[in-house]
């Protein structure tokens, strides 16, 4: 499943975050993998695109940062893929 992770970086906390990332990496649990991201120009909100098979496992990965961000998290699907859903009648 395909996820946009919007994350609300706390005030204060944005170069704590970066430093840890420089050191440990994303810290994704298997069976989770990141996409892409986009960060907002004042630097407090991270837009993210990741896989996971599972939401907990995408929880598990949002726990290990919870102390920098809160998340938001919100299942996505491809633009062809909500076009086929329209036509197929699903939506």
């Amino acid at each position: 499943m395909t996820y946009m992770i919007i994350e609300h970086f706390h005030p204060g906390k944005v170069r704590a975050l970066y430093e840890r990332f420089a050191e440990k990496g994303r810290l994704l649990p298997p069976g989770v993998e990141y996409i892409d991201s986009w960060i907002d120009e004042k630097v407090e909100t991270c837009y993210q695109i990741m896989e996971s098979e599972s939401l907990e496992k995408l929880m598990e990965w949002t726990a290990n940062w919870s102390d920098y961000a809160t998340f938001e998290i919100v299942p996505v699907i491809s633009s062809a893929e909500a076009k086929e859903r329209v036509f197929d009648g699903n939506v």
